[in-house]
């Protein structure tokens, strides 16, 4: 695997590319991610307000904001995210991901730039967004300092970057792994590995390598009963980091 691409684990990769139009199936394999995006957007919208000094009661509050979305799959927050207003770039490896993005964004009616291409090669063209946004997707990479490094070079000046991951604890590899996986069959076995997690602790400090600090931590709990996510201060599972460069 050349350089420029060394956060990209290609077996990741290809089993999200197998997902193929079951992105867009609330019923089907992603639908995990379905029961996360009202908690998600909810979560990234009131964030890059007040980041931004927004309206959080405009009908577009993110209008005229670029955003990145890392590994954008077939564009389940990318979509949203253009609804709110932003100027939004979805980019995924995996070329059938981008393929279900792009086709499901025209038949939505919404402009969405999409493209097959990884973080370091959007990287190396100098690129740079106001928003810079990957969700469970740190768990996925093959070198997470590096890709940390990689998203914070694609923050332009008084940007933020906003990540979200799973953290490596007993209670997120009983409920993300054996929970989601095994017993309610929500995801593909092996779609996680537990020893690729990482705590809030750890990223903190890989953000602080980059040049980045987290100014806002915030977990994201599953709600048996109803079904739903909400958010939650208790970080032992799914949590969100928003991230600002440091100066």
């Amino acid at each position: 695997m050349s350089e420029m691409n060394a956060t990209v684990d290609p077996a990741e990769v290809a089993r999200f590319d197998a997902l193929g139009a079951q992105w867009w199936d609330e019923k089907g394999k992603m639908a995990p991610l379905h029961a996360m995006n009202p908690a998600r957007l909810a979560f990234l919208r009131d964030a890059l307000v007040r980041h931004f000094s927004r309206d959080a009661r405009a009908l577009r509050p993110l209008k005229g904001l670029s955003i990145l979305d890392i590994g954008c799959g077939g564009g389940l927050l990318s979509e949203p995210l253009a609804r709110m207003g932003g100027q939004v770039r979805g980019i995924d490896p995996a070329p059938g991901n981008v393929d279900i993005a792009r086709t499901h964004a025209a038949a939505s009616g919404l402009a969405v730039d999409y493209e097959a291409v990884t973080a370091e090669e959007l990287a190396s063209r100098g690129d740079r967004f106001d928003v810079v946004v990957a969700l469970e997707v740190v768990e996925h990479v093959a070198d997470v300092s590096l890709f940390v490094r990689t998203a914070g070079q694609l923050v332009a000046d008084g940007g933020v970057l906003v990540l979200s991951t799973l953290n490596r604890t007993a209670k997120s590899f009983a409920l993300a792994i054996v929970g989601a996986e095994y017993v309610l069959r929500w995801l593909p076995p092996g779609t996680h590995r537990w020893e690729k997690f990482i705590t809030p602790e750890e990223l903190e400090a890989t953000l602080a390598a980059a040049g980045f600090t987290a100014r806002e931590k915030v977990g994201l709990a599953y709600e048996p009963l109803s079904g739903d996510f909400h958010l939650t201060e208790d970080l032992s599972v799914n949590y969100f980091m928003v991230a600002e460069r440091v100066g």
